[in-house]
């Protein structure tokens, strides 16, 4: 059999035989020729057959041309096939300037004549059949678009002597606190889904690893309907030593984002354009900087006051601040810095002259927090008084406390969660669009 080649790959090809394969996405079955629209994972093609509807005596090819004209009224929508046939280069066909004149159609697979989900179901809806969703070209783009995003962070970390690391997603102990935590029978005992590889990360500082990453799974047991929640997460971190301050952190982590936004601008900026009518803007740097108690100012100056107590930036401050970047900066980015110690948790580095303060941000892209980071304590004692202050009992964290025993470099770093990236970058309302299968509350299923 010939071997199949991909519809990407046509246009380079010169006419003749091919063999493509694919899912039927329409078919137009007139009178005197048919035409289907073959779909595989890089593109689409036009394939048309001269229709016979009945045997032709003098032609002893009928019967088979019959049977192709038969197969090709009784395709459903979605059905797989291979075809091998002629291929003409044609600018007057819309699809591509390219065409099969089939000769040869078998049915891998029929579909059911009756698909579950239309362009128009919901998106609860079309969950429920996340693989049928899938092969829509937008919803395909999306995990194009994580692939080359990705690639250009590793490609980053690797120029820059990153080692990855791999952390475990079972635990002996919270990361944080107990709150948000999915636990598990774990044998005569009990152990915890990791919210984040934080303490192993920064184990790797203190095992002298210098600059690591991990791109993984994290889990919230968080009971949270938000556009921008789920309970289970790529989670996106780094972890550097020897820092001065949560600058240097802020410096990688722009720095990534500008080679990630070149890479997916470069790669996929016209298909997005096509498929999302968003026009990728590559971030410039310096991210503008803005503590956030000035960015309390500045967005009750505009009209909002921030009702939460608890010293931090609730969603529509965080859309307000960022209005103003827009406006003021051009930029779609904003740290915000200098988080209150009270809401930020003990391993987070306080100001040297104000301890009410961490060397920690918030990065809001669109409006929207997509990560956080800060410079972290490195020194023993300073972790458990600030252990204390929190409530916590050093003992229940001896074993991470061991890390700063033996010495351990300044570091800091940073958490950022991939579906909240790309719905932003790519103008959705929800992770659930970003997700290749989202866990929440109330979906683990499919």
């Amino acid at each position: 059999m010939t071997e199949r080649v991909l519809v990407k790959n046509l246009a380079a090809r010169a006419e003749g035989p091919v063999t493509v394969s694919g899912w039927v996405e329409t078919v137009r079955d007139q009178k005197k020729v048919q035409f289907i629209v073959l779909r595989d994972e890089s593109g689409a093609l036009q394939l048309v057959n001269p229709a016979v509807r009945e045997l032709v005596e003098d032609d002893p090819s009928s019967a088979a041309k019959l049977e192709i004209t038969e197969a090709i009224s009784g395709l459903a929508h979605g059905s797989f096939i291979s075809v091998t046939g002629d291929l003409k280069h044609d600018e007057r066909v819309k699809l591509g300037g390219l065409e099969v004149k089939i000769g040869e159609l078998r049915v891998l697979s029929a579909a059911n004549p009756e698909t579950p989900i239309a362009a128009d179901s919901s998106l609860d809806k079309r969950q429920d059949w996340r693989f049928l969703d899938l092969r829509n070209p937008k919803q395909n783009l999306i995990f194009k678009v994580q692939t080359t995003f990705l690639h250009a962070l590793r490609e980053y970390w690797i120029d820059n002597d990153f080692i990855e690391i791999h952390t475990p997603k079972l635990m002996a102990s919270a990361s944080e606190s107990r709150a948000e935590l999915f636990e598990v029978d774990y044998f005569d005992g009990k152990a915890y889904l990791a919210q984040s590889p934080q303490f192993f990360k920064q184990m790797a500082q203190s095992a002298g690893f210098g600059k690591i990453f991990e791109v993984g799974p994290a889990f919230r047991a968080d009971p949270s309907f938000t556009s921008r929640h789920a309970t289970e997460f790529t989670s996106v971190d780094a972890e550097i030593s020897w820092v001065d301050s949560h600058e240097d952190v802020m410096k990688l982590h722009e720095e990534l984002m500008v080679a990630g936004f070149a890479a997916v601008k470069a790669k996929h900026g016209e298909a997005i354009k096509d498929l999302f009518d968003v026009d990728i803007q590559v971030p410039t740097t310096p991210f503008p900087r803005i503590p956030l108690a000035e960015a309390k100012k500045i967005v009750a100056e505009r009209g909002y006051e921030v009702p939460r107590a608890d010293d931090d930036m609730d969603p529509e401050g965080e859309r307000q601040i960022a209005a103003y970047v827009r406006e003021t900066y051009g930029h779609e980015f904003v740290f915000l810095t200098d988080y209150a110690a009270s809401i930020r948790p003990f391993y987070h580095m306080r100001h040297e002259n104000d301890a009410t303060l961490t060397n920690s941000y918030d990065l809001i892209f669109n409006g929207v927090e997509i990560s956080t980071g800060a410079q972290r304590e490195h020194r023993v004692e300073v972790l458990e008084a600030q252990m204390r202050d929190k409530g916590m009992d050093p003992v229940e964290l001896d074993f991470y406390l061991d890390f700063f025993r033996y010495g351990a470099p300044s570091h800091g770093g940073f958490g950022m969660g991939l579906a909240r990236v790309l719905m932003l970058m790519l103008h959705e309302t929800s992770i659930r669009e970003t997700s290749f299968l989202f866990r929440g509350p109330t979906r683990l299923a499919p």
